[in-house]
Protein backbone atom coordinates (compact mmCIF):
# COMPACT_ATOMS: atom_id res chain seq x y z
CA UNK A 1 0.00 0.00 0.00
CA UNK A 2 1.41 3.35 -1.07
CA UNK A 3 1.53 5.95 1.69
CA UNK A 4 -0.45 9.11 0.91
CA UNK A 5 1.24 11.93 2.80
CA UNK A 6 -1.30 14.56 1.73
CA UNK A 7 -4.10 12.19 2.74
CA UNK A 8 -2.58 11.62 6.17
CA UNK A 9 -2.02 15.38 6.54
CA UNK A 10 -5.71 15.95 5.79
CA UNK A 11 -6.79 13.53 8.48
CA UNK A 12 -4.36 15.00 10.99
CA UNK A 13 -5.55 18.54 10.22
CA UNK A 14 -9.16 17.73 11.08
CA UNK A 15 -8.33 15.25 13.82
CA UNK A 16 -6.13 17.72 15.69
CA UNK A 17 -7.94 21.00 15.04
CA UNK A 18 -11.45 19.76 15.87
CA UNK A 19 -10.69 18.67 19.49
CA UNK A 20 -8.64 21.84 20.00
CA UNK A 21 -11.65 23.91 18.94
CA UNK A 22 -13.79 22.03 21.47
CA UNK A 23 -11.16 22.83 24.09
CA UNK A 24 -11.41 26.48 23.06
CA UNK A 25 -15.19 26.59 23.38
CA UNK A 26 -16.93 24.79 20.50
CA UNK A 27 -19.64 22.24 21.44
CA UNK A 28 -18.48 18.83 22.65
CA UNK A 29 -17.42 16.39 19.91
CA UNK A 30 -18.33 19.14 17.43
CA UNK A 31 -15.06 20.92 16.83
CA UNK A 32 -15.82 21.15 13.12
CA UNK A 33 -19.11 19.80 11.78
CA UNK A 34 -19.97 21.07 8.31
CA UNK A 35 -23.67 20.26 8.62
CA UNK A 36 -24.14 21.55 12.17
CA UNK A 37 -22.19 24.73 11.46
CA UNK A 38 -24.16 25.40 8.27
CA UNK A 39 -27.29 24.84 10.41
CA UNK A 40 -26.12 27.44 12.95
CA UNK A 41 -25.34 29.86 10.14
CA UNK A 42 -28.79 29.31 8.65
CA UNK A 43 -30.28 30.36 11.98
CA UNK A 44 -28.31 33.59 12.02
CA UNK A 45 -29.62 34.27 8.51
CA UNK A 46 -33.20 33.82 9.71
CA UNK A 47 -34.04 30.41 8.21
CA UNK A 48 -34.76 29.06 11.69
CA UNK A 49 -34.57 30.46 15.20
CA UNK A 50 -33.57 27.44 17.29
CA UNK A 51 -29.79 27.72 16.83
CA UNK A 52 -28.08 30.77 15.41
CA UNK A 53 -24.42 31.73 15.01
CA UNK A 54 -22.40 32.46 11.87
CA UNK A 55 -19.62 29.90 12.22
CA UNK A 56 -16.18 31.29 11.25
CA UNK A 57 -15.03 27.77 10.41
CA UNK A 58 -17.41 27.64 7.44
CA UNK A 59 -16.17 31.02 6.24
CA UNK A 60 -12.57 29.89 6.61
CA UNK A 61 -13.12 26.62 4.78
CA UNK A 62 -14.58 28.40 1.74
CA UNK A 63 -11.98 31.18 1.67
CA UNK A 64 -9.09 28.78 2.33
CA UNK A 65 -10.21 26.48 -0.47
CA UNK A 66 -10.65 29.48 -2.79
CA UNK A 67 -7.13 30.73 -2.07
CA UNK A 68 -5.70 27.23 -2.59
CA UNK A 69 -7.66 26.76 -5.82
CA UNK A 70 -6.27 30.01 -7.20
CA UNK A 71 -2.73 29.15 -6.11
CA UNK A 72 -2.78 25.62 -7.54
CA UNK A 73 -4.64 26.57 -10.73
CA UNK A 74 -7.79 24.66 -9.78
CA UNK A 75 -10.28 27.52 -9.85
CA UNK A 76 -12.56 26.34 -12.66
CA UNK A 77 -16.06 27.89 -12.79
CA UNK A 78 -18.50 25.22 -13.94
CA UNK A 79 -22.03 23.96 -13.39
CA UNK A 80 -25.48 23.59 -14.89
CA UNK A 81 -26.04 19.93 -14.06
CA UNK A 82 -29.53 19.21 -12.60
CA UNK A 83 -29.51 22.13 -10.14
CA UNK A 84 -32.98 21.48 -8.71
CA UNK A 85 -32.19 17.84 -8.00
CA UNK A 86 -28.92 18.80 -6.37
CA UNK A 87 -30.72 21.38 -4.24
CA UNK A 88 -33.08 18.72 -2.88
CA UNK A 89 -30.19 16.32 -2.31
CA UNK A 90 -28.79 19.07 -0.09
CA UNK A 91 -32.14 19.50 1.69
CA UNK A 92 -32.55 15.79 2.46
CA UNK A 93 -28.88 15.35 3.34
CA UNK A 94 -29.27 18.05 5.99
CA UNK A 95 -32.47 16.46 7.31
CA UNK A 96 -30.64 13.16 7.69
CA UNK A 97 -27.64 14.81 9.33
CA UNK A 98 -29.81 16.61 11.87
CA UNK A 99 -31.66 13.42 12.76
CA UNK A 100 -28.31 11.72 13.39
CA UNK A 101 -26.88 14.96 14.86
CA UNK A 102 -23.84 15.38 12.68
CA UNK A 103 -22.31 15.13 9.23
CA UNK A 104 -19.77 12.44 8.24
CA UNK A 105 -16.97 14.54 9.73
CA UNK A 106 -18.74 14.70 13.07
CA UNK A 107 -19.61 11.00 12.97
CA UNK A 108 -15.89 10.24 12.77
CA UNK A 109 -14.99 12.88 15.36
CA UNK A 110 -17.62 11.55 17.74
CA UNK A 111 -16.27 8.01 17.38
CA UNK A 112 -12.70 9.24 17.79
CA UNK A 113 -13.73 10.88 21.06
CA UNK A 114 -15.19 7.61 22.38
CA UNK A 115 -18.85 8.12 21.43
CA UNK A 116 -19.98 4.59 20.55
CA UNK A 117 -23.44 5.81 19.50
CA UNK A 118 -21.74 7.13 16.36
CA UNK A 119 -21.04 3.57 15.16
CA UNK A 120 -24.61 3.08 13.90
CA UNK A 121 -24.33 6.34 11.96
CA UNK A 122 -20.99 5.40 10.42
CA UNK A 123 -22.38 2.00 9.38
CA UNK A 124 -25.42 3.76 7.90
CA UNK A 125 -23.16 6.15 6.00
CA UNK A 126 -21.18 3.25 4.53
CA UNK A 127 -24.43 1.50 3.57
CA UNK A 128 -25.70 4.68 1.92
CA UNK A 129 -22.51 5.12 -0.09
CA UNK A 130 -22.63 1.49 -1.20
CA UNK A 131 -26.27 1.91 -2.22
CA UNK A 132 -25.37 5.07 -4.12
CA UNK A 133 -22.53 3.30 -5.93
CA UNK A 134 -24.88 0.46 -6.81
CA UNK A 135 -27.30 2.98 -8.31
CA UNK A 136 -24.53 4.67 -10.29
CA UNK A 137 -23.05 1.52 -11.75
CA UNK A 138 -26.13 -0.67 -12.18
CA UNK A 139 -28.72 1.82 -13.43
CA UNK A 140 -26.60 4.19 -15.58
CA UNK A 141 -27.57 7.03 -13.23
CA UNK A 142 -26.53 10.55 -14.20
CA UNK A 143 -27.31 14.14 -13.31
CA UNK A 144 -25.88 15.29 -16.62
CA UNK A 145 -22.63 16.91 -17.65
CA UNK A 146 -21.31 20.18 -16.29
CA UNK A 147 -20.36 23.06 -18.56
CA UNK A 148 -17.75 25.82 -18.16
CA UNK A 149 -19.17 29.05 -16.76
CA UNK A 150 -17.93 32.61 -16.35
CA UNK A 151 -15.44 33.53 -13.64
CA UNK A 152 -18.03 35.84 -12.11
CA UNK A 153 -20.33 32.92 -11.32
CA UNK A 154 -17.45 31.00 -9.78
CA UNK A 155 -16.79 33.87 -7.38
CA UNK A 156 -20.27 33.81 -5.87
CA UNK A 157 -19.48 31.44 -2.97
CA UNK A 158 -16.25 33.21 -1.92
CA UNK A 159 -18.19 36.51 -2.03
CA UNK A 160 -20.96 34.88 0.03
CA UNK A 161 -18.33 33.79 2.58
CA UNK A 162 -16.99 37.36 2.81
CA UNK A 163 -20.55 38.62 3.28
CA UNK A 164 -21.01 36.13 6.12
CA UNK A 165 -17.80 37.40 7.70
CA UNK A 166 -19.14 40.94 7.54
CA UNK A 167 -22.42 39.88 9.13
CA UNK A 168 -20.55 37.95 11.81
CA UNK A 169 -18.53 41.01 12.76
CA UNK A 170 -21.69 43.14 12.80
CA UNK A 171 -23.47 40.58 14.96
CA UNK A 172 -20.62 40.40 17.44
CA UNK A 173 -20.69 44.19 17.49
CA UNK A 174 -24.34 44.20 18.55
CA UNK A 175 -25.97 44.89 15.17
CA UNK A 176 -29.65 44.17 15.89
CA UNK A 177 -30.50 42.55 12.53
CA UNK A 178 -28.07 39.67 13.15
CA UNK A 179 -29.32 37.36 15.91
CA UNK A 180 -27.06 34.90 17.73
CA UNK A 181 -28.20 32.23 20.21
CA UNK A 182 -27.60 32.98 23.88
CA UNK A 183 -27.93 29.35 24.99
CA UNK A 184 -27.56 25.87 23.52
CA UNK A 185 -24.85 24.51 21.19
CA UNK A 186 -24.89 27.57 18.90
CA UNK A 187 -23.93 29.80 21.83
CA UNK A 188 -20.78 27.74 22.36
CA UNK A 189 -17.91 28.79 20.17
CA UNK A 190 -14.15 29.18 20.15
CA UNK A 191 -12.67 32.68 19.71
CA UNK A 192 -13.28 34.17 16.26
CA UNK A 193 -9.66 34.34 15.12
CA UNK A 194 -8.88 30.77 16.21
CA UNK A 195 -12.00 29.42 14.49
CA UNK A 196 -11.30 31.36 11.29
CA UNK A 197 -7.67 30.20 11.13
CA UNK A 198 -8.71 26.59 11.73
CA UNK A 199 -11.23 26.85 8.88
CA UNK A 200 -8.62 28.38 6.57
CA UNK A 201 -6.21 25.53 7.28
CA UNK A 202 -8.89 22.91 6.63
CA UNK A 203 -9.92 24.67 3.42
CA UNK A 204 -6.38 24.84 2.04
CA UNK A 205 -5.39 21.28 2.98
CA UNK A 206 -8.66 19.68 1.89
CA UNK A 207 -8.66 21.53 -1.42
CA UNK A 208 -5.20 20.25 -2.18
CA UNK A 209 -5.93 16.68 -1.08
CA UNK A 210 -9.49 16.42 -2.41
CA UNK A 211 -10.46 14.75 0.86
CA UNK A 212 -14.06 13.59 1.19
CA UNK A 213 -15.26 11.11 3.79
CA UNK A 214 -17.77 9.72 1.30
CA UNK A 215 -15.17 9.71 -1.47
CA UNK A 216 -12.85 7.67 0.76
CA UNK A 217 -15.28 4.75 0.66
CA UNK A 218 -15.91 5.17 -3.07
CA UNK A 219 -12.26 5.37 -4.13
CA UNK A 220 -11.30 2.42 -1.95
CA UNK A 221 -14.00 0.21 -3.52
CA UNK A 222 -13.99 1.46 -7.10
CA UNK A 223 -10.39 2.54 -7.67
CA UNK A 224 -8.64 0.44 -5.01
CA UNK A 225 -7.08 3.72 -3.88
CA UNK A 226 -6.55 3.97 -0.12
CA UNK A 227 -5.30 7.58 0.05
CA UNK A 228 -8.47 9.04 1.56
CA UNK A 229 -9.02 6.01 3.79
CA UNK A 230 -5.54 6.67 5.20
CA UNK A 231 -6.82 10.18 5.94
CA UNK A 232 -9.76 8.75 7.90
CA UNK A 233 -7.48 6.45 9.90
CA UNK A 234 -5.18 9.39 10.68
CA UNK A 235 -8.23 11.44 11.66
CA UNK A 236 -9.53 8.82 14.09
CA UNK A 237 -6.14 8.21 15.73
CA UNK A 238 -5.27 11.89 16.09
CA UNK A 239 -8.75 12.74 17.38
CA UNK A 240 -8.50 10.07 20.07
CA UNK A 241 -5.00 11.11 21.12
CA UNK A 242 -5.76 14.84 21.30
CA UNK A 243 -9.01 14.23 23.20
CA UNK A 244 -7.19 11.98 25.64
CA UNK A 245 -4.53 14.64 26.16
CA UNK A 246 -7.17 17.31 26.77
CA UNK A 247 -9.35 15.14 29.03
CA UNK A 248 -12.19 15.13 26.49
CA UNK A 249 -12.25 11.39 25.70
CA UNK A 250 -15.33 9.58 27.01
CA UNK A 251 -15.77 5.97 25.93
CA UNK A 252 -19.32 4.65 25.91
CA UNK A 253 -22.88 5.16 24.72
CA UNK A 254 -24.17 7.33 27.55
CA UNK A 255 -23.62 10.97 28.47
CA UNK A 256 -22.16 11.85 25.09
CA UNK A 257 -22.44 15.51 24.09
CA UNK A 258 -25.21 16.37 21.61
CA UNK A 259 -26.01 12.75 20.68
CA UNK A 260 -28.81 10.23 21.14
CA UNK A 261 -28.93 6.45 21.26
CA UNK A 262 -31.72 5.60 18.82
CA UNK A 263 -29.51 3.27 16.79
CA UNK A 264 -32.07 2.38 14.12
CA UNK A 265 -32.67 5.98 13.14
CA UNK A 266 -29.01 6.89 13.53
CA UNK A 267 -28.35 4.20 10.93
CA UNK A 268 -31.21 5.13 8.59
CA UNK A 269 -30.56 8.87 8.85
CA UNK A 270 -26.94 8.45 7.82
CA UNK A 271 -27.94 5.93 5.14
CA UNK A 272 -30.00 8.79 3.67
CA UNK A 273 -27.00 11.09 3.98
CA UNK A 274 -24.72 8.58 2.28
CA UNK A 275 -27.14 8.25 -0.62
CA UNK A 276 -27.55 12.02 -1.05
CA UNK A 277 -23.82 12.67 -0.80
CA UNK A 278 -22.91 9.92 -3.26
CA UNK A 279 -25.54 10.79 -5.85
CA UNK A 280 -25.01 14.53 -5.29
CA UNK A 281 -21.23 14.53 -5.56
CA UNK A 282 -19.75 14.70 -2.06
CA UNK A 283 -20.26 15.26 1.67
CA UNK A 284 -21.02 18.78 3.03
CA UNK A 285 -17.36 19.59 3.57
CA UNK A 286 -16.44 18.52 0.06
CA UNK A 287 -19.35 20.51 -1.36
CA UNK A 288 -18.06 23.62 0.40
CA UNK A 289 -14.57 23.04 -1.03
CA UNK A 290 -15.85 22.49 -4.56
CA UNK A 291 -18.09 25.54 -4.39
CA UNK A 292 -15.00 27.59 -3.56
CA UNK A 293 -13.30 26.15 -6.65
CA UNK A 294 -16.09 27.58 -8.82
CA UNK A 295 -18.42 24.56 -8.89
CA UNK A 296 -21.89 26.10 -8.95
CA UNK A 297 -23.56 22.68 -8.68
CA UNK A 298 -21.88 22.30 -5.29
CA UNK A 299 -22.98 25.82 -4.38
CA UNK A 300 -26.57 24.78 -5.13
CA UNK A 301 -26.10 21.73 -2.89
CA UNK A 302 -24.88 24.03 -0.09
CA UNK A 303 -27.94 26.25 -0.55
CA UNK A 304 -30.03 23.09 -0.19
CA UNK A 305 -28.24 22.35 3.08
CA UNK A 306 -29.10 25.83 4.37
CA UNK A 307 -32.76 25.41 3.38
CA UNK A 308 -32.82 21.90 4.87
CA UNK A 309 -31.62 23.27 8.20
CA UNK A 310 -34.56 25.65 8.25
CA UNK A 311 -36.99 22.87 7.44
CA UNK A 312 -35.48 20.57 10.08
CA UNK A 313 -35.93 23.03 12.92
CA UNK A 314 -39.17 24.62 11.78
CA UNK A 315 -41.01 21.35 11.20
CA UNK A 316 -39.90 19.08 14.05
CA UNK A 317 -37.39 17.02 12.06
CA UNK A 318 -34.18 17.73 13.97
CA UNK A 319 -33.35 15.33 16.77
CA UNK A 320 -31.88 16.31 20.13
CA UNK A 321 -30.02 14.51 22.94
CA UNK A 322 -33.50 13.60 24.23
CA UNK A 323 -34.25 11.64 21.05
CA UNK A 324 -35.99 12.03 17.72
CA UNK A 325 -38.09 15.00 16.74
CA UNK A 326 -41.81 14.61 16.05
CA UNK A 327 -41.24 14.27 12.31
CA UNK A 328 -37.71 12.82 12.20
CA UNK A 329 -38.72 9.34 11.04
CA UNK A 330 -41.13 10.63 8.41
CA UNK A 331 -38.52 12.99 6.96
CA UNK A 332 -35.93 10.22 6.65
CA UNK A 333 -38.43 7.91 4.92
CA UNK A 334 -39.49 10.66 2.51
CA UNK A 335 -35.84 11.37 1.77
CA UNK A 336 -35.12 7.73 0.98
CA UNK A 337 -38.15 7.61 -1.33
CA UNK A 338 -36.93 10.79 -3.03
CA UNK A 339 -33.49 9.24 -3.65
CA UNK A 340 -35.11 6.09 -5.04
CA UNK A 341 -37.27 8.10 -7.44
CA UNK A 342 -34.33 10.20 -8.61
CA UNK A 343 -32.32 7.03 -9.22
CA UNK A 344 -35.13 5.57 -11.31
CA UNK A 345 -35.86 8.66 -13.37
CA UNK A 346 -32.30 9.99 -13.83
CA UNK A 347 -30.98 7.11 -15.88
CA UNK A 348 -29.21 7.76 -19.17
CA UNK A 349 -31.36 7.40 -22.24
CA UNK A 350 -29.90 5.49 -25.23
CA UNK A 351 -29.24 8.83 -26.95
CA UNK A 352 -27.28 10.11 -23.93
CA UNK A 353 -25.25 6.94 -23.75
CA UNK A 354 -24.25 7.29 -27.37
Amino acid sequence: MKISYIGILSGLALGVLAPLLVWQGNPGNMGICAACFIRDTSGALGFQSALAYIRPEIIGIVLGAFIAALFFGKFEPRGGSAPTTRFFFGVFAMLGALVFLGCPWRALLRFGAGDLSAIAGILGLVAGVLAGLLVQFKTTFTLGAQRPQTKATGLLMPIFALALLGLLLLGLGGFEWVKFSQKGPASMHAPLIISLIAGLIIGVVFQKSGFCSVGAIKTLIVDKNSAMMQAIIALLISTALVNLALGQFNLGFEKQPIAHNDMLWNFLAMLLCGLCFTLGGGCPGRQLIKSAEGDNDSAIFVMGLIAGAGIAHNFGVAASPAGLGANSAAAVIIGLVFCALVAIFSRRSPAMQG
